[in-house]
């Protein structure tokens, strides 16, 4: 028996219970009640008045899947390979950093959640806790780091080397947020959690950062922040400073936020080892084009010479499958499993892949498919 039919058995039965809201939309309401409005509309809310968010949604229904009959889909095989390991999933943790705004444990709670599941977690740099108490909550499991590049590149690389040391198997480099957008709800609000020592646990631990301060960070936290303030982001960055980061470690690295097939070749010439094709859920560039429709260019343009991944916009099991039927190695969940965090902690996080990955598999074994390895264009329609 696959692992959808599992999770209906156990539901339908009373061996597991339902401790969040199973639908997307009801589990982001519950979020909204639970949660006070700062942190929530920081989750939630996206760069201008949200077309792209919305719109992220919205167009994953411009393909529909075309259902084969009479397939021998008694059992399914979810399974995939990325840089040479085996994961039991096409599904990946997104990096969502200053997850202690709605959960105490915040990034601790996803990294047991995402070990439980066999679900590789993205930590990001922006994270809490640093990425050495995350791989701690891990074990063996699969983790991959995502870097902000620091406008301090002695800092962007010490954190590379620290992921590698720390047993992460990939590096992600966010490409697209050199700085923050226009977020009307955030600015609304005046919130901005890392002014308040939220979301900086990777630099508070980064030797690197911490000799540029005249004391340490816990007996000068202002001057730690306003430090951190000074070098987030880095607008001046080039596809030329890629080799520099290459330099700094043996693990593959991909990049994250590419949306035009120019980009895609660029990544491919500088010798990224995957892509991600990403508009930040939304957040960075209002009316930017939606990651589902910016992928099969991207899939084209690359050539099957690297893996391309896609987030921004993956609700339900229907939206994986549409995104691997377009050619997407995996794909990455943000604001579910956030929401899943905020009403129940790591058991919370568990529920969202629970529920996405059985809805995954029987939507797979309902179009006729056994594996992920079947699915290509063939499987849909756009209208």
């Amino acid at each position: 028996m696959s692992f959808g039919n599992q999770v209906q058995l156990k539901v339908y039965q009373h061996i597991e219970k339902n401790i969040i809201p199973v639908s997307y939309e009801e589990l982001e309401a519950k979020a909204k009640e639970r949660l006070d409005a700062k942190p929530y509309y920081y989750v939630v809310a996206s760069a201008g008045a949200e077309i792209t968010a919305t719109q992220n949604n919205r167009a994953f229904d411009k393909w529909q899947i075309v259902p084969r009959m009479l397939c021998d889909i008694s059992s399914r095989d979810l399974r995939i390979e990325l840089f040479g390991k085996k994961l039991s999933y096409p599904v990946l943790l997104a990096p969502v950093g200053v997850q202690s705004i709605v959960h105490q444990d915040g990034e601790l709670a996803t990294a047991r959640a995402a070990a439980a599941m066999d679900v590789p977690f993205i930590a990001s740099t922006a994270s809490t806790f640093s990425l050495e108490k995350i791989a701690d909550e891990m074990g063996d499991s699969h983790r991959w780091y995502q870097l902000y590049w620091s406008g301090d590149h002695e800092i962007a690389a010490s954190m590379v080397k620290r992921a590698e040391a720390a047993r992460y198997d990939a590096i992600v480099i966010t490409l697209d947020t050199p700085m923050m957008a226009w977020r009307e709800k955030d600015i609304e609000h005046a919130y901005l959690p890392f002014l308040e020592g939220q979301g900086i646990g990777n630099y508070l631990e980064d030797p690197v950062f911490c000799s540029r301060l005249d004391c340490p960070p816990h007996e000068d936290m202002h001057s730690a922040i306003q430090l951190w303030a000074s070098i987030f982001g880095n607008p001046a960055l080039t596809w030329s400073d890629l080799e520099f980061i290459k330099k700094q470690t043996s693990l593959p690295i991909l990049l994250k936020g590419i949306l035009h097939p120019d980009d895609a070749k660029l990544a491919v010439a500088h010798g990224m080892d995957g892509i991600i094709v990403s508009n930040h859920g939304g957040r960075q560039v209002d009316g930017a084009i939606t990651a589902i429709d910016a992928l099969p260019e991207i899939i084209e343009a690359v050539e099957d010479q690297i893996p391309v991944l896609i987030d921004s916009g993956i609700r339900r099991g229907s939206d994986i499958l549409k995104a691997l039927s377009l050619g997407a190695k995996a794909v990455l969940v943000g604001r579910p499993y956030m929401y899943g965090l905020a009403l129940a902690g790591e058991e919370g996080v568990k529920q969202v892949l629970r529920n996405l990955i059985a809805d995954f598999d029987l939507t797979l074994a309902l179009s006729g498919k056994r594996n992920v390895q079947e699915l290509n264009r063939s499987v849909l329609k756009r209208l």
